[in-house]
């Protein structure tokens, strides 16, 4: 560590994940469909979702890789997966058949698996990957934050 620097530069913690979309609306409606509010300051050209402790971001798709001066290359799996972990596997298959009623497609169904809980995946219109998992070895606290055990 720099002398001088009494703690981290960079705290540990992810404040925002952006996601880009093709059509902002559609995306914004499946969000709001899961039951979650979209935040007043958004605008025609961004949705932000609140979440507890960060927020969910929605451009459409062309203005991140620009901002980043990256190129926008869309690929089947860019590398990350969303996980959204619950407290039992009766609340995984309830939250997957919520996401399929609000839009999602379902790209493997809630099953056991094999680092001993219960998973599954869909898509949002977009097809980011999320994760509805129960996972019996973490604890969930009642705000929704993953308690690591050990």
């Amino acid at each position: 560590m720099p002398q001088g620097v009494p703690y981290p530069a960079m705290e540990q913690r992810l404040s925002m994940i952006t996601l880009g979309v093709a059509d902002l609306n559609r995306s914004r409606a499946f969000y709001q469909a899961l039951g979650w509010t979209v935040h007043p300051s958004s605008q025609d050209a961004i949705a932000f979702f609140k979440l507890r402790g960060m927020v969910l971001g929605l451009y459409r798709r062309a203005a991140p890789p620009a901002d980043a001066q990256l190129p926008d290359a869309p690929c089947p799996f860019g590398g990350i997966t969303l996980s959204y972990n619950v407290r039992s596997r009766e609340e995984a298959d309830q939250v997957m058949a919520e996401a399929e009623r609000a839009g999602a497609r379902v790209l493997k169904a809630p099953q056991e698996v094999f680092w001993g809980g219960y998973s599954g995946y869909f898509a949002d219109p977009d097809g980011h990957p999320w994760e509805v998992a129960h996972n019996p070895f973490w604890t969930l606290a009642d705000d929704g934050s993953v308690q690591l055990s050990g």
